[in-house]
């Protein structure tokens, strides 16, 4: 797939009222799982650089924010997906260590977000996926999930994901459930409707919207999960979610969720774990 692809040739389709039959563990109706996206920036890359608004902005998620949703998160005994920059490893080890500590999966989300991968030549793809999967490595986990950086990516991408050994991918948002494609990596359902970055910048919605959405969505897809199981994803930046006039809401959010029966908080290679294993073949 190093050369342009039709993605109908990248993975069939499939209405999602004809999926076969499976089950998520202790037949649960909802796999839920969060990704908060910890990422490094660098200063010299904003457009109109020094850029100390936006940068510094940013920084107080590593500062600040990322504390508030680790407090909240397990509280509500829900474990991260971290969509991880790779430089993070080296520049906050002490947030490293905390995300190690709480049991948090990491999966590659390029070396900083100041760079996508659009528009980037093969050899400095491959040395950004590469260098990611070391730095998670590094950590002591394998690098089973990718996020592009603004879930950007090249023709050359997925069959890099591939070689790099990731089992699932989070760039395609079109299913609420995991999505086999012809290289064998799996879609994973991430979200742009119930993601704080595009919803809270230009035009921002309120955070009580936003905690509407989460909550919202959560109810049609856990009571479609009395027929079907379903998954719902929920993508977070620490310097937005972890503001002190947003946190409470995602404490709220949570509490609503785990109140139900039949809610499977899981990370991202859980649910694509046991989905592989339940329409294998």
């Amino acid at each position: 797939m190093s050369e342009k692809y039709d993605p109908f040739d990248l993975y069939p389709y499939r209405a999602i009222v004809d999926h076969p039959p499976f089950t998520w563990p202790n037949k649960a109706r909802i796999a839920v799982w969060v990704i908060p996206n910890i990422e490094h920036f660098h200063l010299d890359l904003f457009p109109n650089a020094p850029d100390i608004r936006n940068y510094s902005r940013r920084d107080y998620g590593n500062r600040v924010g990322i504390w508030r949703m680790m407090e909240v998160m397990s509280k509500h005994k829900v474990r991260g997906t971290v969509a991880l920059n790779g430089e993070v490893v080296e520049h906050y080890p002490r947030i490293m260590q905390a995300a190690i500590d709480l049991g948090w999966e990491f999966m590659g989300h390029g070396l900083t977000n100041s760079t996508v991968l659009t528009g980037m030549d093969a050899e400095t793809e491959r040395h950004t996926v590469f260098a990611t999967k070391h730095a998670i490595e590094s950590m002591g986990q394998s690098m089973k999930g990718w996020l592009g950086p603004g879930l950007t990516e090249t023709w050359r991408t997925l069959d890099l994901l591939a070689e790099a050994g990731a089992s699932y991918v989070a760039d395609w948002v079109h299913d609420d459930l995991p999505v086999k494609m012809s290289n064998g990596l799996h879609t994973i359902p991430y979200s742009l409707e119930l993601n704080d970055m595009p919803l809270f910048n230009n035009p921002s919605i309120s955070i009580a919207d936003f905690h509407d959405r989460m909550v919202d969505a959560f109810d049609v897809l856990y009571e479609e999960g009395a027929k079907a199981p379903r998954v719902l994803g929920i993508a977070l930046h620490p310097f937005l979610i972890g503001s002190p006039h947003r946190i409470r809401y995602l404490d709220r959010a949570l509490a609503h969720m785990a109140k139900h029966e039949g809610v499977w908080f899981a990370t991202g290679s859980e649910i694509i774990s046991h989905y592989a294993s339940q329409t294998a073949g």
